[in-house]
């Protein structure tokens, strides 16, 4: 029965092209990760797998579909083999109760597991294997303990969902399924509203937290033989909430392949997801180097390597960008990170506006409106920064998804008597005029940008982003050319730079 449904046009195709939070998968996708599993794990009919986040229910029909192929010659009746196979080997935790039917519907051909419609006989409840509770949020001090959200946006009526995810909000996880799984696969959910931070100068700042680390921590709990999962890429260099979660995995020898989309749209057509999406296949019992692979347009680029480069709290995400860093790290120079300055370089929030006319006591104000002027006993700290020049530097920078990206906003030349609020960044400050245009020309070369880019995964460029960027003679002009030859880098690597990072005209404006 279950090879005679017709698959084409896919409602799951189609729905996967929706653009939300909760991104579903498209099966064509589903096939490539089930492709990194051992062939033999669908000819065992004692193997089972957990998606404890089904959404749509793909991941457990195309398990469905192989396993009914593979367990053809030891269970040879097709119905019994149906039975044995969504009884005994197939679980799913839904994470909403819409997506629990949708599911039922798209793995047992009926949203009730023993309704009349049902390809599987052997269920006597409506559920069958793929479970579905509503979960309230555990509340402490207004968030979640479990996964961070706020009760504002999430403490709601019984007409709505929680967004209370049943698989991450347990502390024993093993209580959902009393039994062991061979394999737990799945795409989750990658946040939640966190109500914003009301602490900062009285300033409420909306946010969302990402969540998804939860799901791959939790999974690992239940000591799964393989394990593997579609996430965001942001994990790579960290942030909010990702440091642990970004030190385990690059540590994690365990972490046998590691699939990276760049540009998420590649991945998931019709959806963008700041800093692209991947794949990981965890394998308990072997543990090695990581086969890393990134598909980027028709560009794939393999090697396996550990995950995580020597001095190097990140990881790396692109292949060809390690002997690249390899290379410049080679002459032990300081880092630029140094010249950069801490968000807030002058106290100032993005919220102040100054004024549109100068007095006599009054300096250049850079906002994010463009230039205004503000009275200097209003700096709340860095005053003597103000009578040097520097160099100012957006602190987010949005690029979109194609490649060669610009990677950080046109640099400005600060004069004398400025300052900025924390839209901005100050690199310096400097004495002369004359080494603060060096040190913009270097900013522009795309050798300073793709060391910037190898941190930057997202939109925000705070000073940490310029740590791979050594620090030069400023007595000097550095231009690609010249830094190119001074790290010895080979044609190949030029290449892969250039084709990263398009040029940056001089903007002093």
């Amino acid at each position: 029965m279950l090879e005679n449904i017709d698959y084409n046009p896919d409602v799951l195709t189609c729905l996967a092209n929706l653009s939300n939070d909760e991104v579903f998968t498209p099966p064509e996708l589903v096939n490539d990760i089930l492709d990194l599993l051992p062939k033999e794990l669908f000819e065992n009919k004692e193997t089972t797998f957990l998606d404890p986040v089904t959404k749509s229910g793909v991941f457990l029909r195309e398990i469905a579909k192989r396993l009914m192929d593979g367990l053809e010659d030891e269970i040879p009746d097709q119905q019994a083999r149906i039975n044995h196979i969504f009884k005994n080997q197939l679980y799913g935790i839904a994470i909403t109760e819409l997506t629990s039917l949708l599911a039922r519907r798209s793995v047992y051909c009926s949203k009730e597991a023993n309704g009349q419609y049902s390809i599987c006989e052997d269920f006597d409840n409506e559920q069958g294997n793929i479970l579905f509770e509503r979960i309230e949020h555990t509340w402490k001090s207004d968030k979640c303990q479990y996964c961070g959200a706020s009760k504002k946006n999430y403490a709601r009526g019984d007409g709505l969902e929680t967004h209370a995810y049943q698989f991450i909000h347990t502390d024993n996880p093993k209580e959902l399924f009393d039994m062991k799984f061979d394999v737990i696969v799945g795409n989750p959910p990658y946040q939640l509203s966190d109500g914003g931070d009301a602490n900062d100068d009285a300033r409420i700042r909306g946010g969302a937290i990402p969540i998804y680390q939860k799901f791959v921590e939790q999974a690992k709990k239940l000591n799964p033989r393989f394990l593997t999962m579609i996430t965001p890429s942001r994990w790579f260099s960290g942030g909010r909430s990702l440091d642990e979660f970004r030190d385990n995995m690059i540590n994690d020898k365990r972490v046998r392949n590691l699939i990276d989309y760049p540009v998420s749209s590649e991945c998931f057509p019709g959806v963008e997801i700041k800093g692209g999406v991947s794949y990981f296949l965890w394998d308990r019992d072997n543990l090695g180097d990581c086969n890393v692979k990134t598909l980027r347009g028709k560009n794939i680029s393999e090697m396996n390597r550990l995950l995580k480069e020597d001095d190097s709290e990140i990881f790396i995400r692109y292949n060809e960008a390690i002997s690249i860093l390899r290379k410049v790290r080679s002459l032990q120079e300081n880092s630029f990170d140094q010249y950069v300055s801490a968000q807030k370089p002058f106290g100032m929030r993005t919220f102040e506006r100054g004024s549109g006319s100068k007095s006599n006591n009054s300096i250049s104000l850079y906002t994010n409106k463009g230039i205004r002027y503000i009275d200097e006993s209003s700096i709340l700290k860095n005053h003597e920064w103000i009578n040097k020049y520097k160099v100012y530097i957006t602190m987010a920078y949005g690029a979109g998804e194609d490649f060669p990206h610009q990677i950080i906003n046109k640099p400005k030349f600060g004069e004398k008597n400025t300052c900025c609020t924390e839209t901005y960044l100050v690199i310096g400050p400097f004495e002369s005029s004359v080494t603060t245009k060096k040190v913009i020309t270097y900013m522009q070369t795309k050798l300073f940008r793709f060391l910037v880019l190898l941190k930057k995964n997202t939109q925000h460029a705070a000073r940490g982003v310029y740590q791979f960027v050594p620090m030069q003679d400023f007595s000097e002009n550095w231009i690609d050319e010249k830094l190119y030859k001074k790290y010895g880098l080979d044609e190949k690597e030029i290449e892969f730079i250039e084709s990263m990072i398009r040029p940056m005209e001089l903007d002093n404006e």
